[in-house]
């Protein structure tokens, strides 16, 4: 069993069908910790990745161990020497945002800089239902119209040649800060800071991770350092960046950014500031999601992102914007509860697109890549209902909303499987005339499509990724950090994992297997969720929740498991702190019987 390669505990097929191995090396303290060589931290640190010389840098992560020279990034200067330029000047810019949560924070914090610069900035958000992805030539034009000579896109442009031109020719500078995947050909921008251009060098490169509010957060860096050298301070205080990273974090856990070096340090320092509850927006954005306590990375992705998310897929576009940037409490109040109502709505949109969506999945069972596609669907929400199927499915998946007219194209958003890149093949499938546009990330991409090439787009991304997948899929496993038995799930060893953080994409959270226990109770909680009551022969006893679970297979082996049938659960531990004492549980991803 001190193999990484040995089934945990002898498991090669669990209740979801996958086999259990160790992430590290064994980790088993159902019968003592005495025999390990580190303490938990540090295995959990070497499991993912780190260098055994690098534990301490890792261990605490702050920005001035993983903050690189703003100037290693192509086009980074010019952009802060054009920003500079427009503060000195009193120039008026405007800065354009998707309409995301990622999109939301970077122009919050763009426009944020300005105003403790001295300089009000203006702000366009698109709206997704009448604009789509993306900055418009007519858009950029009209913006220019209306006096801006400057343009920061953010989390957007990367691949807007023809609209960069349309603002070129009407003599409009256009930054473009973005994290999106571009193509040998970048569009005309005064500036294009993007770690994942083609021809970046290495230190940049090895930051294509970002989030575009990381991006912008590095540009802000280097405008204040140009402001810096060219004397604005001398009458006048500098801004503190840090007090920025709130929008930092909460941009990048939304946008599922991997959560290792610079990004984790990013999160790190955020969840702090975000803990002062500085930002008159952001603290009634947390009450408004009912939290009584610091906010946590987990809600940040939960809670948080997906009500800023709300007012771009369902409502008004430009309400997160002007939720995190408010300068007035009780008019952020009135922002942050309309979005929770959005929010509301956006859930009853999804639930029926999800149904609609998952009722083609038959069809397509001998698919390497999922294309589900309705007419009427909400765009939305597709991107969500793309998430939840790729969960279920284990596949990568479109959905794309259809116009009611035939002649109009669809809209889709995709979601990958670890090791199957969505954003290159949306990208190269554009490249060969199979879409009217595309683009995105390894994980995540969006399209524009005809709806009569949609069965000739299946036949070649099932032609390019069926091989990506097929291994994807057969290296299914569950990663296990730890084993314990019952009574040692314990809110101690929760903070003790927890120190290890903060967890995301990249670098995931403990998964913990616990057991053997016996199942004492199971009920159904909410519409689809399992909630169980264990305990195991040493007199542990603790709550264990399986999330979305109760018509998946294993759910539905656990309601019916007998009492006297010994399994071992996989998951998250957490604290249940709503009681008048906090205690440990499980929040269960998979489970195998025991004997």
């Amino acid at each position: 069993m001190d193999s990484r390669s040995a089934n945990v505990f002898g498991i090669d097929r669990s209740l979801t069908g996958k086999v259990w191995r160790w992430r590290g090396g064994n980790m088993h303290l159902s019968e003592g910790a005495g025999g390990l060589e580190d303490d938990i931290v540090t295995q959990l640190l070497l499991s993912r990745g780190v260098a055994r010389e690098d534990l301490a840098r890792h261990r605490v992560p702050s920005l001035r161990a993983f903050l690189p020279d703003p100037s290693q990034f192509r086009d980074m200067d010019a952009a802060a020497e054009r920003l500079a330029q427009a503060v000195m000047t009193g120039e008026t810019l405007t800065v354009y945002g998707d309409y995301d949560v990622d999109g939301a924070t970077s122009a919050a914090l763009l426009i944020l800089l300005m105003r403790r610069l001295g300089h009000e900035a203006r702000y366009y958000i698109p709206d997704r239902l009448l604009e789509g992805y993306g900055p418009s030539g007519e858009a950029l034009v009209r913006i220019g119209a209306e006096g801006s000579s400057l343009i920061v896109t953010v989390d957007c442009g990367a691949m807007a040649h023809e609209a960069l031109d349309m603002a070129h020719e009407a003599g409009v500078d256009v930054i473009v800060v973005d994290h999106h995947k571009c193509a040998p050909e970048l569009p005309r921008a005064a500036a294009l800071v993007n770690p994942n251009r083609l021809d970046e060098g290495e230190v940049a490169a090895g930051h294509g991770h970002l989030a575009a509010v990381g991006v912008a957060f590095l540009l802000a860096v280097a405008t204040l350092r140009t402001l810096r050298r060219r004397g604005y301070f001398e009458t006048r205080a500098e801004p503190d960046l840090f007090a920025l990273l709130d929008l930092v974090a909460l941009g990048t856990v939304a946008d599922v950014a991997a959560l290792h070096g610079l990004n984790r340090a990013l999160v790190a320092q955020g969840l702090k500031v975000m803990a002062r509850r500085d930002n008159i927006g952001m603290a009634a954005l947390i009450d408004a999601s009912r939290l009584n306590r610091a906010p946590t990375c987990s809600d940040l992705g939960f809670a948080l992102g997906p009500r800023i998310n709300a007012g771009g897929r369902v409502g008004e576009a430009t309400l997160g914007v002007r939720l995190l940037t408010a300068t007035d409490a009780q008019e952020a109040r009135e922002i942050a509860a309309q979005l929770s109502r959005l929010n509301d709505e956006r859930r009853a949109i999804e639930q029926v697109v999800q149904e609609a969506a998952e009722a083609q999945i038959e069809r397509q069972h001998n698919r390497a890549v999922l294309i589900l596609a309705g007419v009427g669907w909400h765009p939305g929400v597709i991107g969500i209902v793309a998430g939840r199927i790729k969960e279920k499915t284990g596949k990568p998946t479109l959905v794309i909303a259809l116009e009611a007219d035939e002649a109009g194209c669809g809209k889709g958003s995709g979601r990958s499987i670890a090791g199957v890149d969505l954003g290159a093949a949306i990208i190269a499938a554009r490249e060969a005339g199979l879409l009217v546009a595309g683009g995105g990330h390894a994980m995540a991409a969006g399209l524009t499509v005809a709806p009569e090439k949609l069965e000739a787009l299946s036949e070649w991304l099932d032609s390019q990724l069926a091989a990506d997948v097929s291994r994807a899929g057969a290296n299914q496993s569950v990663l296990l950090d730890l084993a314990v038995a019952p009574r040692g799930l314990t809110t101690q060893l929760i903070e003790t994992l927890e120190s290890a953080g903060p967890f995301g994409m990249g670098w995931p959270g403990p998964r913990v297997a616990v057991g053997p226990v016996r199942i004492m109770k199971a009920d159904i909680v909410g519409v689809d969720h399992l909630r169980l009551i264990v305990g195991g022969p040493d007199g542990g006893r603790f709550k264990a929740m399986a999330f979305r679970a109760v018509e998946t297979e294993m759910g539905q082996a656990l309601l019916h498991t007998a009492a006297d049938r010994r399994l071992w659960l996989a998951g998250r531990a957490k604290i249940d702190d709503w009681g008048t004492r906090p205690q440990a549980e499980l929040h269960v991803d998979d489970a195998a019987f025991a004997d």
